[in-house]
């Protein structure tokens, strides 16, 4: 009877442990990482630090440089492998201070003035301290030009056209264009001229108001040529402040590519005037006081600095290194570059930050993973995906190698799933099994699609890049769940690019989901499938 009982508790014993199996060390990782992240969170803590102290990190600037340092010791300080590897460079060095812009007039009581709303592109000249001039609307034709050539010095000057990010051209390319058009204009005035001329004779008629004459021989009458700044070269040589160029709100203000990778760019042969972009509403008002000659002022002071190059860019990479498979790699990527005009809070903050988080509640948690994870922050995304080309150039032996990368490039929203080809199936639905319990308002599903055409060129974001080369490059489904209207748009690359328009709870909880991912597929034997993720065209 006694050894009866003892196989019955074994019996017992044997089927508690296959129907409730004991917990391994990896759930106690994942448990681990959950708790850290739901209770002690720091995403938000490394964007403060990125977009708000560091501020916008174009490459080649004291800024972006800063957060190459910032974010490498920060991996460091976690435990991870760190190396930080060039990826190209700059010819000039560019770093941007504030701005500041004032209307005066005696059209203002108390002579206080308004404040201008305006930004200047990335690698433009500023106003080597505070300068203040009177205004003028561009010449179009040759006979404006010498018109008006002595009133230039000093003067800032109203240029047509509607600013899409890029400051004017300023290329010996740009100036033959801009002199064929000057030759045109003045065949269009001459044209002009004879029309006016055949009509005041025919009709007696000697207005003075040019509209009214324009609007009687609109059908007669061509029009000029309407490129900003026709006479670029010209009022640079006469003595002008800057150009202002009327811009849609939100401002854009993007990158002088002549300055920074011309052919003939060096710290020598840099712009010297400022290129402003400003605010349409303001800019229309301006316009018309000037029209109408009312005696106005703008006074500007914009900190904006170069120094020598070349100036070298370097993308920052942290390991994790694998326990069984150390050559094998999940990689989590995002750029730490971004434009200027704002702080970089979103783009690409939110690659950026849920990346740093992420290591760190691996190393919190103690993770041990089979294989190696890569925590990759791209330089030079902004400038035509050039960290990213520079790393798959340098590491061509590991492509092969790397079972997934997850590259964040987008808004600040809460990952709510993934969509992956159907060999990748089970191996996602067993690896995100615990990410719909961190938080009930954010539930997660894996969903399954068809190959896509494999890319032949790049573009968009860095993931491109590995896309070529046939790594699967698949990303995190983003939602808005609880309904904060972000919009995009508004903030890509524009002034409005802060740390005010990331969304904590989202990134937050984005940076946990990352996390046991990321750990979860590392801890698989084997790597991702790339069985149905591209398909060749000449396949279709």
């Amino acid at each position: 009877m006694k050894y009866r009982t003892l196989s019955v508790s074994l019996l017992i014993a044997v089927s508690i442990v296959s129907i409730c199996p004991k917990a391994t060390a990896q759930d106690a990782v994942v448990k681990k990482i959950i708790e850290e992240g739901t209770l002690n969170n720091k995403t938000q803590d490394h964007l403060d630090v990125l977009s708000n102290r560091i501020g916008g990190r174009l490459v080649g600037s004291d800024a972006y440089n800063a957060a190459v340092c910032w974010t490498a010791s920060q991996f460091e300080s976690w435990g991870l492998e760190v190396s930080i590897e060039e990826a190209g460079e700059t010819r000039v060095g560019f770093s941007r201070g504030p701005w500041f812009g004032t209307l005066y007039g005696d059209v203002f009581p108390g002579g206080d003035g308004i404040h201008l709303h305006f930004a200047t592109p990335s690698y433009t000249a500023g106003t080597k301290g505070l300068q203040r001039g009177h205004v003028l609307i561009e010449p179009k034709t040759q006979a404006e030009f010498d018109r008006m050539k002595g009133a230039l010095k000093g003067a800032w000057v109203l240029i047509t056209g509607s600013n899409t990010g890029w400051p004017v051209e300023r290329s010996e390319k740009a100036d033959l264009r801009r002199d064929s058009l000057i030759r045109l204009n003045e065949e269009i005035a001459r044209h002009n001229n004879q029309v006016i001329r055949r009509y005041r004779t025919r009709t007696g008629d000697r207005r003075m108001n040019v509209d009214e004459m324009q609007e009687a021989l609109k059908d007669s009458l061509k029009k000029t040529a309407d490129e900003p700044a026709l006479f670029y070269r010209q009022m640079v040589e006469a003595g002008i402040l800057g150009l202002i160029q009327a811009s849609p709100v939100p401002i854009t203000a993007l990158w002088d590519k002549e300055t920074v990778f011309g052919e003939n760019s060096s710290f020598e042969n840099l712009p010297t005037i400022t290129d402003i972009k400003l605010d349409e509403h303001q800019y229309q008002y301006i316009y018309q006081l000037v029209k109408e000659r009312r005696p106005i002022e703008l006074e500007f002071d914009i900190r904006n600095h170069f120094r020598p190059g070349p100036v070298k860019f370097h993308n920052v990479v942290a390991k994790m290194t694998g326990t069984r498979y150390p050559d094998e790699y999940i990689m989590v990527s995002g750029h730490l570059d971004s434009y200027d005009v704002a702080t970089g809070g979103v783009d690409c903050g939110v690659g950026v930050t849920p990346a740093m988080e992420s290591a760190r509640l691996l190393s919190v948690a103690g993770a041990k993973p089979k294989r190696s994870i890569l925590f990759v922050l791209f330089a030079g995304e902004e400038f035509g995906l050039l960290g990213a080309t520079a790393w798959v150039e340098q590491h061509k032996d590991k492509l092969d190698k790397i079972s997934n990368l997850f590259n964040r490039d987008g808004a600040p929203l809460a990952a709510s799933g993934v969509s992956v080809p159907a060999a990748m199936y089970n191996d996602f639905v067993k690896a995100s099994r615990d990410l719909s319990s961190i938080n009930p308002d954010f539930p997660f599903t894996v969903d399954t699609i068809t190959a896509r055409p494999k890319p032949t060129r790049t573009g968009g974001t860095d993931a491109s890049v590995f896309a070529i080369q046939g790594v699967p490059t698949i990303s995190l489904r983003d939602s808005d769940v609880k309904g904060y209207n972000f919009n995009y748009r508004e903030i890509w690359h524009t002034e409005r690019d802060l740390f005010t328009k990331s969304i904590a709870e989202y990134q937050e909880h984005t940076s946990v989901v990352q996390a046991v991912l990321i750990y979860n597929l590392a801890n698989l034997d084997h790597l991702l499938s790339r069985e149905g993720m591209y398909y060749l065209p000449e396949e279709k």
